[in-house]
């Protein structure tokens, strides 16, 4: 199954899917797509730079939180026999790909992640960790501080739009092969939209189906005319891939 970061020659005859999110996440995202039979095309809109940051020993915690892929590298081999909680099926892949084994997906919804949290962990087993950038799309620190965990939140990476999109991207688009487009969050769907604005004319997009996570990314979609803009059914990548098939 063909993973494309760098397609210099993207074959026109297979349905080219490209794939907006960041690196920690799109490969895991490019697996599937390709499994579906597409041709996946990571071109990552957003680029993130880590933070060095103090985080808590790992004997201080009871589990660690993830709501997203990104938040993975900061943990070191210490923190590998702690329970991880993840938001969804990405950062699951992610996290167990570093190294850890006890790691539990949420399905993708951070209502239901800190759902899972109170369901399994007690406020007095110790605190959990939760890392990630300086804005989140869903802060579950505050419900399960109601429930009276402790909940360490650290600052540990941001992320920031690309300069450009890539060269392989631009000329998938404007050639015509990319026949859908992910877009995972409104930060990447904004930033999207900033780069071709001024880089690729508005009719290339009118044979292009654009999947969103939610209503708040697709809208941000809308200036351009897609050939249809779908939201997912649930705010996870299954039920993106889903609208694939």
């Amino acid at each position: 199954m063909p993973l494309v970061r760098a397609m210099c020659s993207p074959d026109p005859a297979r349905r080219v899917v490209l794939i907006t999110r960041p690196a920690a996440g799109a490969i895991e995202t490019a697996r599937r797509v390709a499994a579906l039979g597409f041709t996946p095309l990571v071109a990552p809109v957003l680029e993130t730079v880590m933070f060095p940051t103090h985080l808590p020993e790992p004997t201080r915690l009871q589990a660690v939180i993830l709501t997203s892929a990104n938040a993975v590298p900061c943990l070191s081999a210490a923190y590998f026999q702690l329970p991880i909680f993840a938001v969804g099926a990405a950062t699951a892949a992610a996290a167990r790909k570093a190294g850890f084994t006890r790691v539990t997906d949420a399905g993708g919804k951070a209502t239901d992640l800190a759902v899972l949290v109170r369901r399994l962990c007690e406020p007095s087993r110790g605190s959990l960790l939760f890392p990630g950038a300086a804005t989140l799309a869903a802060d579950i620190a505050k419900p399960l501080r109601a429930a009276g965990f402790r909940v360490i939140r650290r600052i540990v990476y941001r992320t920031t739009p690309v300069a450009a999109l890539s060269q392989t991207a631009h000329d998938a688009l404007t050639g015509g092969w990319v026949k859908a487009a992910l877009f995972f969050s409104p930060a990447s769907a904004r930033s999207f939209m900033a780069l071709v604005t001024a880089s690729v004319p508005p009719t290339c997009f009118l044979g292009i189906d654009a999947v969103a996570i939610s209503s708040v990314v697709a809208a941000a979609l809308l200036p351009l005319p897609w050939r249809h803009v779908h939201v997912a059914s649930l705010p996870n990548q299954d039920a993106m891939l889903a609208l694939l098939i």
